[in-house]
């Protein structure tokens, strides 16, 4: 599957900043640099893995270079058939860097351009670089050509794109550990021991003069159920994976005046939402993105849950409400300082069957509401709706959003709440990808069935069908098993460059 032809992207963003970064991978990189590049020695000469500075010159087909040292730096030569000393046209100063394969990201021999971050620059560098030689890269290309190159697996591809994407401390830690191999690690050791298992009773079904099976169901239950607990772990593992990634989303819902916007405005560090004492002032969705305890908010600040005859007011209740019953989480914040009413228990009839968290803000007023008055309306609330669940262990915090008290204690409860235990990078495996869980459940559906046929006494060549099926399922996480279909669709999610 590897392809030599040269490729080359803008490795960097498309806005305008000190420096850009334009990449070229493939067979033909140093003859191109040289048609383009103009320093004191010929690139393709260089040795690897160091940098020159120089300038990018317009290419012009047929055209060749000649450096008048005589002439002072900057000024350089052009010669085909044109009077001599003639001057190139300069299209910026820059710094190259030279990477010989294999030592290089792709594996390829590798060229990287810097220079100014102008987007119009760098655009017109790319244009000569592609009229030089190369050819534009798709999204993900230089990835798709390090893993078809041997220089990473699949799972290690994919957490390129996660570091790029990460929001918060946890994604960042954990899309690194995956990108040294901690998902490949793990997969090739639980690979290797089915493939161990398979080799055994299919040499065993060759040679039955030699080798013997008997009673090697025994042997492999044993084996089959410490694998299958090492798979459950993994899977297990996603839900704490899918909150590192993606973060929590979280619906703040109150009453009017509550203090919910005082509240997004504290988590947020900002005034972004309007706080008054008027009743109903957001009636739209407000949402922000948020960081506590290394952990990703993205919050949804919903207009106040009351009865009224403001139609647009009204659109904002039903709009709450809808964002409320699709939220990992519900923020419900409760005014200490006032009593609680039927608009209460509609709220407490929303956060019945999901995560909430209880604030009773306006702790720096005289408050009439406490955790006892509320685990009482709460206990109401559950007989009017005949609902058995358990909700006296939904967390009640006092807090005071005006004086920011009660916070630190907010965030050590959603930590708890979302993370089992605290999460360690260095040794534990998270997986964050649902292409990968999903292989992983493939192999372990697959594995409960060589135990079924094991109870069952059946053949062994039963037992090898599904441990192949387990294995080649594993596979498909270090892409070792995927078509080309597949590898496509994955890389052509990448950024631009990359």
């Amino acid at each position: 599957m590897a392809n030599t032809t040269t490729i080359a992207a803008i490795s960097t963003a498309m806005t305008n900043s000190g420096i850009g970064i334009v990449r070229m991978s493939g067979d033909e990189v140093f003859t191109i640099i040289d048609k383009i590049f103009k320093g004191k020695e010929k690139l393709s000469e260089a040795a690897t893995h160091t940098i020159h500075h120089g300038y990018i010159v317009e290419y012009e087909p047929g055209g060749r270079f000649l450096w008048n040292k005589d002439e002072p730096e900057g000024r350089f030569l052009r010669h085909r058939d044109e009077p001599e000393g003639q001057t190139l046209r300069i299209m910026d100063e820059v710094l190259v860097m030279i990477m010989r394969a294999p030592h290089t990201y792709t594996g390829e021999d590798t060229v990287e351009i810097d220079c100014h971050g102008g987007t119009f620059v760098l655009t017109k560098i790319l244009e000569n670089v592609i009229k030089a030689g190369a050819k534009p890269a798709e999204p993900g290309e230089f990835t798709k050509r390090a893993f078809l190159n041997g220089k990473m697996d699949l799972s290690q591809a994919e957490a390129v794109i996660d570091v790029i994407n990460s929001k918060n401390e946890y994604a960042l830690k954990s899309s690194i550990s995956q990108l040294k191999g901690s998902v490949r690690n793990k997969i090739t050791t639980i690979r290797n021991k089915i493939i161990y298992h398979t080799a055994f009773i299919e040499t065993a079904l060759d040679d039955p003069e030699h080798i013997s099976v008997d009673g090697y169901g025994e042997t492999l239950k044993v084996a089959i159920d410490e694998i299958l607990d090492e798979l459950k772990e993994l899977i297990d593992s996603a839900d704490d994976g899918k909150t590192i990634k993606e973060g929590i989303q979280t619906v703040i819902l109150g009453k009017p005046n509550a203090g919910k916007s005082s509240l997004l405005n504290v988590l947020t560090g900002k005034n972004r939402a309007i706080v008054t004492d008027i009743a109903g002032t957001t009636r739209d969705i407000l949402e922000e993105q948020i960081q506590l305890q290394g952990l990703s908010l993205n919050v949804i600040d919903t207009a106040g849950i009351r009865e009224t005859t403001d139609l647009i007011e009204q659109m904002g209740v039903e709009k709450a409400k809808e964002y409320a019953s699709e939220a990992d989480l519900i923020i419900y914040v409760v005014d200490a300082s006032r009593d609680l009413d039927e608009n209460d228990d509609k709220i407490l009839k929303l956060i019945l069957g999901q995560k909430a968290i209880i604030l009773l803000n306006k702790a720096d007023l005289e408050t009439i509401i406490t955790k006892e008055i509320l685990q009482n309306r709460i206990k109401k609330v559950q007989k009017e709706m005949k609902n058995e669940q358990n909700l006296a262990n939904i967390p009640a915090i006092e807090i005071s959003a005006k004086k920011e008290s009660g916070i630190k204690e907010l965030e050590s409860t959603l930590k708890s709440m979302f993370l089992h235990g605290d999460i360690q990078m260095n040794d534990e495996v998270y997986i964050t990808n649902i292409r990968q869980k999903a292989a992983l459940q493939d192999a372990f559906e697959s594995l409960k069935k060589v135990l079924i046929s094991i109870e069952d006494n059946m053949p062994e060549d039963f037992y090898s069908i599904d441990l192949m099926d387990a294995y080649e399922s594993l596979g498909n996480i270090t892409g070792e098993t995927i078509g080309e279909d597949l590898a496509n669709e994955i890389f052509s999610k990448f950024c631009m460059g990359k």
